[in-house]
């Protein structure tokens, strides 16, 4: 027996405002069957399609790049064991650039911080000249790109 529950104990069980679950149905990405009552009723697998959700946006996707994967799993609820070695995969190189960025933003903040100055436009030591600027919109030291080469 397939048991069904409601949006608040959806909520609760996975962290997810009762907000976002009815956003991620409008959006496609879970889906429910609707009571006599006309209340939601999510299947229980839909716990781990929620997971799957929140990991991936804590990874960086986007809703609509979240949907696109989704929609290759043959199952909607559980991806197989290859599905998931194929989805996490892609995301690798997308977890070491974050890594790379934080990293980056770290070093940028005590360093802008203990220097002072907290001016990017006038900094003699990180952007003098505001070279950085030349790169393109954005913080782009923190973004990797390096003003001074």
């Amino acid at each position: 027996m397939n048991t069904l529950l409601t949006i608040s104990d959806v909520s609760r069980r996975s962290g997810v405002a009762s907000s976002a679950l009815r956003f991620y149905e409008e959006k496609g990405l879970i889906s429910s069957v609707r009571a006599g009552s006309g209340h939601r009723r999510y299947p229980r697998p839909v716990l781990r399609r929620i997971a799957f959700i929140v990991f991936a946006q804590r990874l960086g996707l986007t809703l609509e790049e979240i949907g696109v994967e989704l929609a290759k799993l043959t199952d909607p609820y559980a991806p197989s064991r290859r599905e998931w070695a194929r989805l996490s995969s892609t995301w690798t190189s997308r977890i070491d650039q974050r890594i790379a960025e934080l990293e980056r933003l770290k070093v940028g903040l005590t360093a802008c911080i203990g220097c002072g100055c907290l001016s990017f436009e006038q900094c003699k030591l990180s952007n003098p000249g505001d070279c950085a600027s030349k790169l393109g919109p954005g913080p782009r030291i923190w973004m990797g790109d390096d003003p001074l080469t």
